[in-house]
């Protein structure tokens, strides 16, 4: 019996309504981007100014008609509320996978899709799901060897992977002499393309075979109850300084907050909210502080631990680890 290869007999699956949205692009001019079992428009959109919109911006999409394409759900979900982005998950065969992701340019958009499109029949009897999207955005990676360094870990992420934020090293839970690290990625979508590409991948370190899962809430609240091994530090937002020095804070630093407030305020990302938090102190005077800046235009928060000296007495070191964290934003901004 004679075969066709196999691109020749997905290319006759569903073959009138690929031709319906190819003729749907060429008219609309709009460009559809395959990258990794999915299929992507917008992030950002034509024309689209600024950063990307802030965390509960996107929506989840299940029970799509697997024959169903863009040409279809784009205008449909555009109807409620300006996208940033539409990503649909796809088949070798060209079929969807039945969900996809859609990401509005604000808030008020993904409330107005879930509140429209919950329950609506896209075909008759085909009635589709549409919710919040999680956009789950931290992974955990464990059994790294203990010799496993953080700068090492950073150089193969970021061979295999893009959008990592943040590298938390932590003793394993589960595994004697061995390493747990969490890892915190810009998007939902890049921590999703990550777990992807390292559970594919076999990656290994050290001669350890690594397992990556999403993060775990109950795991993360236990880390966060432990100390960080004094390897731990931040590749971008999430910085953290690890043992103290005794060199003061120049002038120049002292104006850190000043500067982010700035420059948030010169790319339209509204005023930085910053919340910090003592953990520990020793002897010496010195603090250990949690940061956290919360900027309303990016889709994540900045935070982590950094280690501050008491300015006086009567001085609760509050101030010197906002100008601390400031300086780190700025850094990753490209700021400083």
């Amino acid at each position: 019996r004679h075969r066709l290869p196999p691109q020749m007999w997905t290319n006759g699956i569903n073959q009138a309504n690929k031709m319906a949205l190819l003729a749907w692009e060429k008219e609309t001019g709009i460009k559809l981007v395959q990258i990794n079992g999915q299929r992507r428009y917008g992030g950002p959109p034509p024309g689209w100014v600024g950063g990307p919109p802030p965390a509960g911006t996107e929506v989840f999409i299940g029970k799509l008609p697997q024959d169903m394409y863009e040409n279809v759900l784009i205008p449909l979900f555009q109807s409620v509320g300006k996208l940033y982005e539409f990503r649909l998950m796809m088949t070798f065969s060209g079929l969807n996978r039945g969900f996809a992701y859609a990401k509005y340019s604000n808030r008020r958009g993904a409330k107005e899709a879930i509140a429209a499109f919950n329950s609506f029949q896209v075909r008759e009897g085909c009635a589709i799901v549409v919710c919040k999207s999680t956009e789950k955005c931290e992974l955990s990676m464990d059994g790294l060897d203990a010799s496993v360094s953080r700068r090492e870990l950073e150089a193969v992420l970021r061979q295999v992977t893009e959008g990592v934020l943040s590298i938390t090293l932590y003793a394993s839970p589960c595994q004697k002499r061995a390493q747990l690290a969490v890892l915190k990625y810009s998007s939902h979508h890049a921590a999703a393309m990550a777990k992807k590409t390292l559970m594919e991948g076999n990656t290994r370190l050290g001669g350890l075979e690594i397992r990556v899962e999403w993060l775990n809430p109950s795991l993360k609240e236990k880390l966060q109850l432990c100390k960080e091994k004094p390897s731990s530090s931040r590749v971008q937002g999430d910085k953290c300084l690890g043992v103290p020095k005794q060199a003061p804070l120049s002038p120049v630093l002292h104006n850190a907050v000043d500067r982010l407030n700035t420059l948030c305020q010169r790319w339209y990302l509204g005023t930085p909210l910053f919340l910090t938090k003592c953990v520990q102190a020793n002897r010496d005077g010195w603090l250990r502080f949690w940061c956290r800046v919360v900027i309303p235009g990016c889709p994540l928060p900045f935070s982590g631990f950094t280690w501050v000296r008491q300015d006086g007495p009567g001085r609760s070191g509050h101030e010197e680890a906002k100008v601390v964290v400031a300086l780190q934003v700025l850094r990753m901004l490209g700021e400083s």
